[in-house]
């Protein structure tokens, strides 16, 4: 389904169940909004949380990790998407598909893998005092302490994936770079 006036309002496409939507060679599932900008279109992808985690922890690791970093990753993934619903990029998005937000690809970051990371920690977040962590997060500690430094806590995901060899599970390894936070369940409303 495509709708929108270009001149008004952005077109819209909405996939049906197990279909997907093209854009630029790559397939995502949900709803990819077009809104004008210039000479060219931004293509923004709304979907379902749990969807998009997966998408992430896949395009921001790989899949052939150690379950628990995985899973440690994926939790990191939802506080941050949950912190950028409340605070957005823009007025158009929440948050863009870039490493400087978290990396994001639709489908084609998908795994059997992120898949499963993500449904083993389904609804869990990052919390201290009863608030949402920003819980950033950068590939090794270097990049992490460099990057994010002067804000505090952030995880490295190559750590986490040496903490997963060593045996820790997800929440341990969340633990040792998010000192204090504690792993909190959203609650569906109603």
């Amino acid at each position: 389904m495509l709708r929108g006036d270009s001149h008004r309002q952005p077109w819209f496409c909405q996939t049906d169940p197990g279909s997907t939507i093209q854009v630029n060679g790559k397939a995502y599932t949900g709803r990819i909004t077009l809104h004008r900008q210039g000479a060219g279109w931004l293509a923004v992808n709304m979907l379902d949380l749990e969807r998009y985690v997966a998408s992430v922890v896949g395009a921001e690791m790989p899949s052939h990790w150690k379950k628990e970093a995985l899973k440690a990753q994926a939790v990191a993934a939802r506080s941050y998407a949950l912190v950028h619903l409340v605070r957005p990029a823009s007025s158009i998005y929440n948050l863009g598909d870039t490493t400087r937000w978290q990396a994001f690809s639709g489908l084609s970051s998908e795994s059997e893998a992120t898949r499963s990371a993500t449904d083993a920690t389904r609804g869990m977040v990052l919390s201290y005092r009863g608030g949402l962590v920003e819980s950033l997060y950068a590939s090794t500690s270097e990049i992490s302490a460099e990057a994010h430094g002067h804000l505090g806590a952030s995880m490295s995901q190559h750590g986490a994936q040496e903490l997963a060899q060593q045996g820790l599970a997800f929440n341990e390894i969340l633990g040792r770079f998010y000192q204090g936070a504690s792993i909190a369940r959203l609650k569906a409303d109603g």
